[in-house]
């Protein structure tokens, strides 16, 4: 018998659950998704805020910032 991977593992369990649970554990993981986004999201505003702070950010126009990429 070949070995199911964790993944074909978690599918089979899914599929013996009933229509109505299969779409709950579809909602969970969504919102669960949405809300790691949403965590990223906020780190990375955290760290641009610290970056800014630290000077380390360039602010210009459009051209002052392809003239510094030119560079």
């Amino acid at each position: 018998m070949a070995e199911f991977s964790r993944f074909d593992q978690v599918l089979e369990s899914i599929e013996t659950l009933s229509l109505d649970d299969q779409e709950a554990v579809i909602k969970v993981v969504r919102q669960r998704i949405i809300e790691k986004r949403r965590n990223e999201i906020a780190e990375n505003i955290v760290q641009a805020q610290v970056k800014y702070a630290e000077g380390e950010v360039f602010r210009g126009t459009v051209a002052e910032i392809m003239d510094e990429l030119d560079k």
